[in-house]
């Protein structure tokens, strides 16, 4: 599997995200990824800055090509999301949790968040640039404006982390296996192992958009990965976009 990968790793740079999108490797055959030691300009969900330490973080980016004639891509952050919470398993960490739509948690805390970036086709197969930001080991000071709880591996694991290279493979084991499947069969064939980690199944949440704020109960997620919230009014359909998802107040998450 390790030849299916053509990995740049760099010392610095802008984004990982920005870089792929702007300046795509040729395809040849290979899933291309860029990892940086440290972003100056990482991005993160509705124009948030992600925040990263030296020497306290493995971000990375992966260009994802699809297979021609691939629908739109539905519930990928989710599968993404997935995808990560495996590879964290496999490494022994527990209560893992996924907040839909991009966020890894472990009891509660953020540990990890993902940025999608999609390509335009262009009369070529869609294709997506996946950036994951997993946290290893911050600074006693780390301050991350309006994230109510923040986490990392270290913790995690009650120890030292592994080596990043070694988090980074196994991260990538479980990108390519899953998003394997995904191509082939859609979400809805991960949707249970998603479900079976939503952070808030069954709890009363808050959602706010733009232009309004729905609370309801976290239902789960429909098979195009939209958030289902039970409300007074029925069940509504949530789609991807600028929504936040927290817990009610009241609601122990």
């Amino acid at each position: 599997m390790a030849g299916d990968f053509a990995i740049d790793w760099m010392a610095e740079c802008a984004s990982t995200n920005s870089m792929l999108v702007d300046t795509p490797p040729t395809d040849d055959g290979r899933i291309h990824v860029l990892v940086a030691d440290r972003q100056t300009a990482g991005r993160g969900r509705r124009g948030r800055q992600w925040l990263s330490w030296d020497d306290a973080s493995l971000t990375f980016s992966v260009l994802w090509r699809f297979r021609p004639g691939a629908p739109a891509p539905a519930g990928l952050s989710l599968v993404v999301g997935l995808a990560l919470a495996r590879a964290l398993e496999e490494l022994g960490v527990q209560g893992v949790q996924l907040k839909w739509p991009n966020d890894v948690l472990v009891h509660g805390e953020k540990l990890a968040g993902i940025l999608i970036d999609l390509l335009p086709g262009r009369g070529r197969p869609p294709a997506a640039v996946i950036g994951i930001g997993l946290n290893l080991r911050l600074p006693a000071d780390a301050d991350v404006p309006g994230q109510a709880g923040v986490t990392d591996l270290a913790r995690a694991l009650e120890g030292a982390p592994p080596a990043r290279t070694a988090i980074l493979a196994a991260i990538l084991g479980q990108l390519h296996r899953l998003l394997d499947t995904y191509s082939t069969a859609g979400f809805p064939a991960l949707r249970e192992a998603w479900m079976q980690r939503n952070a808030f199944a069954e709890l009363p949440v808050r959602i706010t958009g733009e232009s309004e704020t729905l609370h309801g109960i976290c239902a789960g997620v429909d098979e195009d990965g939209a958030l289902l919230l039970r409300t007074d009014a029925g069940l509504q359909r949530i789609l991807a976009g600028d929504v936040s998802l927290r817990p009610h107040p009241g609601a122990a998450a």
